[in-house]
């Protein structure tokens, strides 16, 4: 199965120049999203993890599935004032804004070792503030997976470059 066939593309969203990677149109579809999370547990397989998180929204779709099928715990990397208790918390760039996302500092013990799982991957800004809160909370990334790469906005590429590693599912261009 194409995953990419169930992938809608709208222009100029949420503001002008951007191509956003629409997966409602993925999930919508029982087929293709059992697809997916088939593939994104085939790749967990390569890693050792102790936890999955994933960073809000759209991520929890994919990640609360996958946790379910790999019984392990899910962590939930929430925008900032979603969470009651006490977190950390890290301020990061968005293509086209600034954002902070913060998690629990009860949901990671010392020592974790976490798979992080989200819908999509652009300039990684997301993704990086994520692994920070991960490492601030003295766990480790185990490895992220991605739904989609909009690889020309080498999000991946330079998770990669720190030394983190990376599945994608779909490649996307981001423009």
């Amino acid at each position: 199965m194409n995953l990419k066939n169930f992938i809608r593309s709208i222009p100029d969203y949420p503001k002008k120049g951007i191509l956003f990677r629409d997966i409602t149109t993925l999930i919508k579809d029982e087929k293709a999203f059992a697809e997916t999370i088939n593939q994104i547990v085939e790749r967990s397989k390569k890693y050792n993890f102790t936890k999955i998180a994933a960073i809000e929204s759209r991520g929890f779709v994919f990640a609360s599935a996958v946790s379910y099928i790999l019984k392990k715990p899910f962590v939930m990397l929430r925008k900032k004032n979603k969470l009651p208790a006490d977190v950390h918390s890290v301020d990061f760039e968005l293509e086209y804004g600034t954002a902070t996302i913060e998690v629990h500092k009860d949901s990671l013990d010392k020592n974790d070792s976490v798979l992080i799982i989200d819908d999509l991957i652009a300039t990684g800004g997301t993704a990086e503030a994520a692994a920070k809160l991960v490492e601030i909370s003295e766990s480790k990334v185990a490895a992220f997976i991605f739904v989609i790469n909009l690889f020309d906005l080498s999000g991946s590429d330079n998770l990669i470059k720190n030394n983190y590693k990376v599945e994608n599912l779909i490649d996307f261009p981001g423009h």
